[in-house]
């Protein structure tokens, strides 16, 4: 692989979708430091992982998993805060912790964490949920945005009135090989493109539906955000095209929905100077200076279309100035979140993830053996390069038109991975729907009857603007994105009958 560093270098590259990190020249099993606030791992959101990534020699755990196997363990925090007399008992939960061996690897195990739904398990949804990066960890996810549990300022765990275990089944995966607790001893199992990907998470899958016999029968929604945009699209077509060849255990795949992704690299990267302008970050003289960078733009994701390989990296590094220019007139600003300014080096501090992460009787509960915690993952990160400019909206119309639901969501406050993008990507899509979703009317979005977003729908497509949420809806609007899930695996986030 072609060095990333000259197309990493030229832009700012956040949190889970857009890792930002100068990327130096490292050993597999060397440690990532953060002396300076430029050298530091995705420093915008104060994550600093002690290692690039999770490689092993030998086993930290100590038990054997057959490739192709789970092991799993019964889960209690120990910190837990104590529940309130009407809320449920930590002890009566189903909350698992455990490993997959993949049976395509030379040594690699894929870390989950599972917690059953807080009522009606047998009834509800199994869900999954992928963040982004490339190389971030779903605890991430968990813990700040969707999760049961909350962070309190003492580590201590308090319930997440809007958990989305409240209306699913819910799995949280570190992926891929190598972020978070996910580890291997050899390089070669880090996946570098979406069918190593979609084809890890698929034998997971497998895997996890034997563990978990009682959940086979439960509707199956893949969900997750930012550079899962890519993950998502890709696992939904592996697993579709699975249960239509009758390999494995059937999955009953009912939907999946994106949020802030990046899916459609050649319709959203144009979109960022006309939402930059609409959104007064940048002046008409900006906007039109910048726009001369998307015609080169445009090519360069053509050529990487047709050769892949380094032709993608100088595609991302090209494109990737149009982004570079917009934070350079527009300052200090946060990309997840225009309506705030970064503080000093930060946009947001997620530190308490890894001190909790790390602490010797929490990882004694989870079962990781010593294994460190890495948030995000820079190597990972780098493997995956030359995957990003590639067009993920690709296999999404066949799996519409077989009657699979997308929702794609965006919160109208993010920069990086805007709505404007989102919609415009969906709504320039070929299938079969795309007249009728353009004629469809956007209609108000609404929760405990205020108007939380804007929907526009039909058939099995839904698209959905949140108000006053950023980059992360789940976090900035946890009610709403409670209620979103819910009316969608129902069926009714819809403006028209499917």
């Amino acid at each position: 692989m072609a060095s990333p560093s000259s197309s990493s270098s030229s832009m700012f590259l956040p949190k889970l979708l857009f890792v930002w990190v100068i990327l130096i020249s490292s050993p597999l099993f060397s440690s990532a430091t953060c002396p300076s606030t430029k050298e530091k791992l995705i420093r915008e959101l104060n994550l600093c992982p002690k290692h690039s990534i999770n490689t092993v020699f030998g086993d930290p755990m100590n038990v054997f998993i057959p490739p192709g196997n789970i092991f799993e363990k019964k889960l209690i925090f120990p910190n837990f805060a104590s529940p309130s007399a009407s809320g449920p008992s930590i002890q009566d939960l189903g909350h698992h912790a455990g490993y997959y061996s993949l049976p395509r690897s030379k040594s690699a195990r894929m870390f989950y964490l599972f917690f059953e739904a807080r009522n009606n398990k047998n009834d509800v949804p199994l869900v999954i949920w992928l963040t982004g990066g490339p190389g971030c960890s779903s605890e991430l996810a968990l813990f700040y945005e969707n999760g049961p549990f909350h962070i309190s300022k003492n580590l201590s765990l308090v319930w997440n009135d809007f958990g989305w275990d409240k209306a699913s089944n819910i799995i949280f995966v570190d992926q891929p090989i190598g972020t978070g607790f996910s580890y291997s001893s050899n390089e070669s199992d880090i996946p570098y493109d979406e069918e190593g990907v979609s084809n890890a998470l698929y034998d997971f899958l497998q895997a996890f539906l034997k563990e978990h016999p009682q959940f086979v029968k439960n509707e199956f929604y893949i969900t997750g955000e930012s550079y899962a945009g890519h993950y998502i699209p890709a696992l939904a077509s592996r697993v579709h095209k699975a249960n239509k060849a009758k390999e494995g255990i059937y999955i009953n795949l009912k939907g999946f929905a994106i949020g802030n992704g990046l899916t459609n690299p050649e319709i959203q990267y144009p979109a960022y100077t006309d939402f930059a302008l609409q959104r007064g970050l940048i002046k008409k003289s900006d906007y039109d200076s910048i726009n001369q960078k998307i015609p080169p733009c445009l090519e360069s994701i053509k050529i990487c279309a047709k050769q892949g390989g380094d032709a993608c990296l100088t595609s991302r590094g090209v494109c990737n100035e149009i982004f570079r220019s917009i934070l350079s007139i527009a300052g200090n600003i946060n990309y997840y979140d225009i309506r705030k300014q970064c503080e000093g080096s930060l946009c947001y501090d997620f530190s308490s993830v890894e001190t909790l992460l790390n602490k010797k009787e929490v990882k004694e509960a989870l079962g990781v053996g010593d294994l460190d915690f890495v948030s995000c993952s820079s190597y990972v990160y780098i493997k995956m390069l030359e995957d990003w400019m590639i067009n993920l909206e690709v296999p999404i119309p066949s799996l519409l038109q077989d009657g699979i639901r997308m929702l794609v969501y965006a919160g109208e406050e993010d920069l990086i991975c805007n709505w404007l993008g989102n919609s415009r990507w969906v709504e320039a899509m070929e299938w079969s729907g795309q007249k009728d979703f353009k004629a469809s009317p956007t209609v108000s979005f609404k929760v405990n009857d205020k108007e939380a977003g804007l929907m526009k729908s039909h058939g099995p497509l839904t698209f959905l603007q949140v108000h006053e949420a950023g980059h992360m809806v789940p976090m900035d609007q946890p009610e709403v994105a409670l209620h979103m899930l819910t009316t969608w695996i129902q069926g009714n986030l819809t403006t028209t009958p499917s």
